[in-house]
């Protein structure tokens, strides 16, 4: 079967590729976890509230593809421990809003410096023009994915 003229076999490659590119940043990312004292699960809510701000729970639990009830206990853990905090929505009072306190930033902080200093050093193997391309089509891959859904 061809892709838009691109062989299935490329396809399959790049997918592949992809795939084992995440999971090696994952492992990375799992093992500089285990000087802090959260879970990936919750490194991965936090990392959202961080970059969102000011996100519901239900806005929370679409975006990790977890139930509510799971993302609820996440939160709960992550509040006892001082990451995150519940606020009451200035406009409507029923509203909850999750926003990370300055522990949660700082840790999301320190282990994003680790993955892109990781990442840098792997890069250090190419040049600064492959370093741009990929860039470029990583940029360009991710934005038509993200038009699609």
């Amino acid at each position: 079967m061809l892709y838009n003229d691109i062989p299935e076999n490329t396809v399959f490659e790049l997918e592949k590729r992809l795939r084992q590119i995440s999971v090696a940043i994952k492992k990375r990312g799992r093992k500089i976890l285990t000087n802090y004292p959260i879970t990936p699960s919750q490194f991965i809510a936090l990392q959202w509230i961080v970059d969102e701000q000011d996100l519901t729970i239900g806005e929370l639990a679409k975006k990790i593809g977890l139930a509510f009830s799971t993302t609820t206990d996440l939160i709960n853990r992550m509040e006892a421990n001082g990451l995150v905090e519940r606020n009451k929505d200035e406009r409507d009072r029923r509203i909850v809003r999750i926003k990370a306190l300055d522990k949660g930033k700082q840790i999301i902080k320190e282990v994003i410096d680790e993955r892109r200093e990781y990442l840098g050093h792997i890069l250090q193997s190419f040049t600064t023009e492959q370093t741009v391309q990929l860039t470029e089509l990583l940029t360009h891959l991710y934005d038509t994915m993200h038009e699609e859904n």
